[in-house]
């Protein structure tokens, strides 16, 4: 966990075309509204900010939460801001299926050297894309991107995206 704080309170927030800037500010005032609501509601069913946490007119420093309770909206809504709670787990049985009892799908990382957990964590897991030793926001254009459940249809991604806005039509002439 200390190494992980570490990389978090080193996440620059800045200007989004700065190239310096790891992160920016949330869409609009509504969204920082939400997420103060919901770092509220952490706090006051126990849970421990243990980074950020304080929101300043739309910018949402990276926050770490710990001990938040499953039904809490940090933990089982779609947050889009940079906020993330770590859950303890006996093992990765256990962790796919605390991620699967989701509403949400989108996609997940998972940070492991295990090929056979690789496999079975991606063969389980039911999200749109699992990707290992990386963050699951991680893409690039030719990939599919999109989640299932509530996290949405179809998939970005250039020819993907091509395919979800075209009507396939047929035309059968029998002469």
């Amino acid at each position: 966990m200390d190494q992980f704080l570490i990389g978090v309170r080193a996440l620059k927030v800045g200007h989004p075309l700065d190239e310096a800037s790891d992160l920016s500010t949330v869409i609009n005032d509504q969204a920082a509204q939400r997420v103060a609501a919901w770092l509220d509601e952490a706090r006051g069913a126990g849970a421990e900010v243990v980074a950020g946490g304080t929101i300043e007119g739309r910018v949402v420093p990276p926050t770490v939460i710990v001990n938040a309770g499953p039904d809490l909206k940090v933990n089982c809504e779609e947050v889009f801001a940079p906020v993330v709670t770590v859950q303890t787990y006996h093992d990765a049985d256990e962790a796919i299926a605390i991620l699967n009892s989701s509403e949400f799908g989108l996609q997940a990382g998972i940070f492991t050297n295990d090929m056979a957990l690789t496999w079975r964590a991606f063969e389980r897991l039911e999200v749109g894309g699992v990707l290992v030793n990386d963050v699951p926001s991680w893409r690039v254009d030719h990939m599919p991107y999109g989640g299932i459940k509530l996290s949405g249809l179809g998939r970005e991604g250039l020819k993907y995206a091509i395919e979800e806005m075209t009507e396939p039509r047929l035309l059968v002439l029998k002469v």
